[in-house]
């Protein structure tokens, strides 16, 4: 599962590093506490002039498919199962045309512990670079607003997770990873993040290839994660800074927090 996460970049570095182009609307506010239905960047490539571009837009993280009637189906669709993305109405289009790339610093998950309790941990890479996560996206149009309304229409979009390592692996990275939860975002990289962002639409049996090689390529690229501690005050959307990155930070004494 992915349901909080880091993005915190400059528009210039986040564009750099995606070989992008800006959307000329780009505006991000850095957040070290991404929630469901924020503001989020999403890279995509669509065909100008005959040329596939890359650019970065600025999503509604939670998937609002085009047949919605409004945008509250959304909220249960920030992330979308890897294993039944062709069987699922809000999905199923999207996987097959509108496939993105979704950047974070790291993402933060709850492991379990005993009497009920939730630890939060912080997912990062080694190298401090940018993980790259595998998304679909959609634009839907608000009927409540005429057809030239610049506000009309809303991108949205979701990240695909697929099932942790099991806890019992033989590498201690994905071992640890498998014990932390039994979900993970999706990850892309290299020549996977180039074709999983390609623009045109695909039948269902080349879909399912692609997914089907990039899930395989998946672990390898979690092996070099690194797993932190981090602040349980990242459980409170109110709450927001580098400072809940360190599991011993108190929200009590942040300057600029909004207190429980």
């Amino acid at each position: 599962m992915c349901g909080r996460y880091v993005m915190a970049r400059a528009v210039g570095d986040l564009v750099a590093e995606a070989e992008a182009e800006a959307d000329a609307n780009l505006e991000l506010r850095q957040s070290w506490n991404v929630a469901p239905t924020s503001d989020v960047p999403v890279v995509l490539e669509r065909v100008i002039d005959g040329a596939a571009v890359r650019q970065v837009h600025v999503a509604r993280w939670g998937l609002v498919p085009g047949w919605a009637k409004d945008i509250s189906v959304g909220v249960r669709a920030f992330n979308a199962r890897s294993e039944t993305l062709l069987e699922k109405p809000t999905f199923r289009e999207a996987v097959l045309a509108r496939r993105c790339a979704v950047p974070m610093e790291g993402y933060y998950e709850w492991q379990a512990g005993p009497a009920g309790t939730r630890r939060p941990y912080f997912v990062r890479r080694a190298d401090g670079r940018l993980h790259w996560f595998a998304g679909l996206y959609e634009w839907w149009a608000d009927p409540a607003l005429a057809a030239g309304d610049p506000n009309r229409w809303l991108l949205s979009a979701s990240v695909i997770t697929l099932a942790s390592p099991e806890p019992d692996s033989a590498d201690p990275a994905l071992r640890t990873l498998g014990e932390l939860h039994d979900r993970m975002p999706l990850p892309l990289s290299g020549q996977d993040l180039d074709a999983w962002i390609a623009p045109g639409t695909l039948n269902a049996t080349s879909a399912l290839g692609l997914l089907s090689r990039v899930l395989g390529n998946a672990y390898a690229a979690a092996g070099s994660w690194m797993i932190q501690p981090a602040s349980p005050a990242v459980g409170n959307v109110r709450h927001d800074g580098p400072w809940l990155l360190d599991a011993d930070a108190d929200p009590r004494t942040e300057a600029g927090t909004v207190l429980f």
